[in-house]
């Protein structure tokens, strides 16, 4: 959500940017919008590195269990 909301017309039509002049400037500034993408980016890149690493333990260890008699 956040590495597209910011390039979208969601981004502008915010309730804090319509109460507060200026938090509508600094969020339509390009570059604070490019760091909120970047947040995105790199929240993304975290969440799916965790969750390789629950998927790859629990493979890990369905493997290792032994076969019940």
């Amino acid at each position: 959500m956040l590495t597209i909301a910011p390039w979208t017309q969601f981004w502008h039509q915010n309730y804090f940017a319509f109460t507060v002049p200026w938090v509508g400037v600094w969020m339509s500034n390009a570059f604070v919008r490019g760091a909120v993408t970047g947040v995105g980016i790199v929240t993304a890149i975290a969440g799916l590195r965790d969750l390789s690493g629950v998927i790859l333990a629990r493979s890990a260890a369905s493997e290792s269990i032994p076969p019940a008699p």
